[in-house]
């Protein structure tokens, strides 16, 4: 798997904002990367040392559709929050 396929995004919520302050960002990546697949990715991309990762796969949602019985879920993904090293950014667009 190659460092492109490891990485999807870099999640921009309100969660992922309070936790750059601590160095911590969160990803979503290829549900069947490891934890060191991750951060061999995130330096080689991003150009910054990895201290810590930890992941968590997060269940799609059930949709009901509105007006009729039918319901969709989701897609399950993974997320992962990485620890960088004391002053170091992952550059958001």
């Amino acid at each position: 798997m190659t460092n492109e396929e490891v990485i999807k995004r870099v999640l921009l919520t309100e969660k992922g904002t309070k936790i750059s302050v601590e160095n911590r960002y969160l990803l979503e990546v290829a549900p069947s990367a490891r934890k060191p697949q991750i951060a061999e990715a995130v330096e080689k991309k991003f150009g910054v040392h990895v201290l810590v990762v930890r992941t968590m796969n997060v269940k799609g949602a059930t949709r009901y559709v509105r007006g009729t019985r039918r319901q969709t879920v989701e897609p399950t993904w993974k997320k992962a929050i990485v620890t960088l090293k004391d002053g170091e950014r992952i550059e958001q667009v």
